[in-house]
């Protein structure tokens, strides 16, 4: 009796792991299957995939190459991630959908970058993107205004591109368009993260008083007792740019200090300033 129950308990024991085995078989031939349905509900937004027309200008507008780490924010099938990994980059995806992610890795693996192109599921929200250079998105604008703080935050000169949708009164740097090639959601654009210049900075010829919005600068340069407004005044990353007295100014920002080169009729020189005074931080409401 106790060697038939012992038999009973292997041949009860070997169905049951055989079962085990192929729910998993099944399990992994369903998810292996999945395939992603335009205008599906997400977290944040619904489902639409980017054309690769668009992801490729989108990638040419940010000047991608090997030297870069791209984070796709809502990474969807994975195919911007794939196409800058392609290029050579480094490449990440934030996706908050785990059949997503997985459909992605399959996707990348069959392009031979698996190595190069990586997925996670993440919370767009909860993430840490401030190693990127560059960030792609495409994400409604309220999504975009939510995220406009933190990206404003990354280091200058990092590079957004997003399909479509705006930053709000963030005037994009550059806007583009694939061409025929491309039939729906084909506007690509284009921000470069400015550095914060705004505050006081103390020249060898007196003060400069910046003020900022975004990309955009105003402000006047006192030397000799006389101020005099501030022209055409633009950053581009850390490089600054503006005129003043029918000088030209350039340079770039390095933190609390600028360094650069000034040209007038005159001739050219060179000219640095140090900030001696930032803005008072904005009151906080109740």
């Amino acid at each position: 009796m106790a060697i038939k129950a012992s038999r009973f308990a292997r041949r009860s024991l070997l169905a049951l792991c055989l079962s085990v085995i192929a729910a998993a078989v099944l399990a992994q031939a369903a998810q292996e299957g999945y395939q992603p349905q335009v205008g599906q509900e997400g977290k944040d937004v619904v489902w639409v995939p980017t054309p690769q027309a668009l992801v490729d200008k989108m990638l040419d507008m940010a000047k991608v190459t090997a030297q870069d780490y791209v984070i796709d924010l809502g990474s969807g099938d994975g195919r911007t991630v794939i196409t800058a990994a392609k290029r050579g980059a480094r490449a990440l995806g934030i996706e908050y959908n785990p059949d997503m992610v997985e459909l992605s890795k399959r996707n990348a693996a069959k392009e031979g970058i698996g190595d190069k192109a990586r997925f996670v599921k993440a919370d767009l929200f909860e993430s840490d993107f401030s190693q990127a250079t560059v960030i792609t998105m495409f994400l409604l604008p309220e999504i975009n205004l939510k995220l406009r703080p933190k990206i404003l935050d990354l280091k200058p000169g990092t590079r957004i591109v997003s399909n479509s949708f705006t930053m709000g009164e963030w005037k994009a740097d550059e806007e583009g368009n694939p061409g025929s090639d491309c039939a729906n959601w084909c506007t690509a654009l284009l921000w470069i993260v400015p550095a914060k210049v705004e505050g006081t900075w103390r020249l060898a010829q007196g003060e400069l008083t910046l003020k900022q919005t975004f990309q955009m600068i105003s402000g006047t340069l006192r030397s000799g007792g006389k101020s005099t407004p501030i022209a055409n005044g633009r950053l581009h990353g850390d490089q600054i740019s503006f005129s003043a007295g029918g000088v030209q100014y350039s340079g770039r920002v390095n933190g609390e200090a600028i360094e650069g080169s000034v040209k007038s009729g005159g001739g050219s020189g060179t000219w640095s300033a140090t900030r001696t005074a930032r803005p008072a931080p904005a009151p906080t409401r109740s």
